[in-house]
């Protein structure tokens, strides 16, 4: 795949060769290498026989954020180069997900959050009806079940209205029994603007986009770090092939040197594992900690005809959202996520997404309470397990959520890179909000 890659990038490669060698041999010997070790101890192999090449733009990572930015920045008439580990695009956090669209209202006023969760949510709508994307506008419920939890459904109301959410309706549990028969609550928020997306189709049509107007990918490349030299970021690529083979111990060679003016780290589960092995980064102290949210979803097995019309949520829980409903497009019924606090792999593992993404049967056994909360007839034996996600989050257990997070050189030092971390929920709706901001922002 890189050398299809660097053929795609034109055949200047090939003539320019001999003239990078030489450069190179002016400041090297013809057999020595230069080392670089990361925060981890693995020591990285350069050698004046690695091919080096100049991009304009790069993006790591060809999960949604990703193709939006590789989009945003291929409409502005930038070349662009979009890296991915695996096979293909989203594969990881942006196809293990709800499929929701939401609306924006549980996030705290004038956070990136509030604001690309509102815009985004706008700008998605109007992409999937311009390009026929399967999507729906199903509204939400979030739902009290009991007294105690009135208070931060008001709570939750509020903050939806400062975001400049429309459509919010607080609604006593009797009207909104009406509305959802199957339904138990004392009191609900109605939000129409909530609704549920194709998230591959969508993704697809952004790579369609991206490649028509000259993007190109280059998948099943791992980049495994990088350095500075000057004010020019270099970046370490390696076939996800060696890197999958790679024992762990020995030296890491990598197959190709990428010099981009701009890039963009969007490296979802690994964003801020791969900033911590550049090495302009590694003592800035500027990199978040990681923290990782496995959430299992579970198919209602035993109906033909969705118990629901609309999203239902309960109020939201440590971590996450709850266990809510969600509907598919085809009509099937989705409980999930839960939240389980799983321990960080090691870099390479999460650059390569070798992540435990198992469903125990067992654990709908955690399901059926937190269903029954909101749905007594939920009856035992009818969950199936479904699939799992996990979300980059950059606050762990009992700690109160975190932002978003968009570093640009202001805040790092390093000229023409953005880091992107904790993208978590509500990153799919907000994707066409932070592609936006980033090629507006950032882009010289």
């Amino acid at each position: 795949m890189l050398k299809k890659t660097l053929q795609s990038l034109g055949a200047k490669l090939a003539s320019s060769t001999s003239v990078i060698h030489m450069k190179w041999k002016s400041l090297i010997t013809a057999n020595s290498i230069r080392r670089y070790s990361n925060s981890n101890s693995v020591k990285i192999d350069i050698s004046v026989s690695t091919p080096r090449e100049k991009v304009d733009c790069l993006v790591i990572g060809a999960g949604v954020v990703g193709l939006a930015v590789a989009r945003a920045l291929a409409l502005k008439g930038r070349e662009v180069l979009v890296v991915d580990s695996a096979s293909t695009f989203g594969t990881a956090t942006s196809s293990r997900n709800s499929e929701v669209i939401h609306a924006g209202i549980y996030y705290p006023r004038n956070s990136f959050k509030a604001r690309f969760c509102v815009r985004g949510r706008e700008m998605l709508y109007e992409y999937c009806s311009k390009h026929d994307i399967p999507h729906k506008q199903t509204g939400k419920l979030i739902v009290a079940s009991r007294s105690s939890e009135i208070s931060k459904l008001n709570d939750i109301m509020n903050r939806g209205i400062q975001n400049g959410v429309d459509g919010l309706r607080m609604m006593d549990g009797s009207e909104a029994m009406r509305m959802e028969p199957e339904l138990q609550c004392i009191k609900a928020i109605l939000s129409p603007l909530s609704g549920i997306v194709d998230s591959h189709s969508f993704m697809l049509s952004l790579v369609g986009e991206a490649e028509n107007n000259k993007a190109t990918f280059s998948y099943n490349s791992t980049v495994i770090g990088g350095h500075l030299e000057g004010d020019q970021i270099c970046l370490h690529i390696s076939e996800t092939k060696s890197v999958e083979e790679w024992d762990g111990r020995s030296i890491l060679n990598q197959d190709l040197v990428l010099i981009p003016k701009f890039v963009v780290n969007s490296a979802g589960l690994g964003a801020p594992a791969l900033a911590k092995r550049f090495t302009a980064l590694q003592s800035s102290g500027v990199v978040p900690s990681a923290y990782f949210a496995r959430g299992c979803y579970f198919t209602f097995s035993n109906t033909k005809v969705p118990p629901f019309k609309h999203l239902i949520y309960p109020i939201p829980e440590d971590g996450g959202l709850g266990v809510h409903v969600t509907l598919d497009l085809n009509g099937q019924v989705k409980y999930g996520p839960d939240v389980e606090w799983i321990d960080a792999p090691d870099d390479i593992s999460s650059f390569l997404n070798k992540f435990d993404y198992s469903v125990p049967a067992k654990r709908a056994e955690r399901f059926y309470p937190e269903i029954r909360k909101y749905y007594p007839n939920q009856k035992d034996g009818s969950l199936e397990p479904g699939y799992s996600g996990i979300r980059p989050k950059l606050s762990g257990p009992h700690q109160s959520p975190i932002d978003f997070v968009i570093q640009g050189e202001e805040i790092h030092g390093v000229p023409g890179l953005v880091n992107l971390f904790g993208i978590e929920s509500p990153g799919l709706t907000s994707s066409m909000a932070i592609a936006d901001y980033i090629s507006t922002r950032f882009l010289r």
